[in-house]
């Protein structure tokens, strides 16, 4: 009778260590999904904000490009004027900003220049918004590859550890 005691006390204690051992797994295993956590909410952040600076440069040259645009305009305007040609005149505040740099032209070929000056400089700026909307969709890419990749290993680990509970615990159940 004593032995069916001692076994009862044995198979008890080996019960309670397996529980143990299983309580160790899964404290660790909740920490290590919290780590993987804060690990992606990091690269959330950088990503929200690597694309706020995005939109803020591309905001930042749509409107050189606005500017660069309206003052093409204001000397196309002054070049029809010098020819002779009358051209609606703008009341539009941003065109009298570079009046008073057209008034300095004396020249067709003054005009003509300011007028190709500030179209390579409008189209310098477009080349530059198109490559930063480039790295952008390149950056969202990489940080969107790079977050899935995360949670993959996450996901693969999780199911890891649990196949590997589960098995652990058959191949014990087996030896009692």
């Amino acid at each position: 009778m004593t032995e069916n005691i001692d076994k009862a006390a044995q198979l008890t204690q080996q019960w309670l260590a397996e529980i143990q051992a299983l309580k160790q797994q899964m404290t660790e295993l909740q920490q290590k999904r919290d780590e993987a956590w804060e690990s992606s909410q990091k690269w959330r952040q950088l990503y929200n904000t690597e694309s706020e600076q995005r939109r803020a440069d591309a905001r930042m040259y749509q409107q050189a490009i606005a500017k660069r645009s309206e003052g093409i305009a204001s000397v196309k305007a002054e070049l029809l004027n010098l020819q002779g040609i009358d051209a609606l005149k703008s009341t539009d505040a941003t065109n009298t900003a570079i009046e008073p740099e057209i008034t300095q032209l004396t020249s067709v070929e003054e005009v003509k220049a300011k007028l190709i000056f500030l179209t390579k400089e409008r189209d310098r700026l477009l080349q530059a918004l198109k490559t930063e909307q480039d790295n952008h969709a390149q950056t969202r890419k990489s940080l969107t590859t790079a977050l899935g990749d995360a949670i993959d290993s996450l996901a693969k680990a999780r199911a890891g550890n649990i196949k590997q509970g589960a098995t652990e615990q058959g191949v014990e159940g087996k030896d009692v």
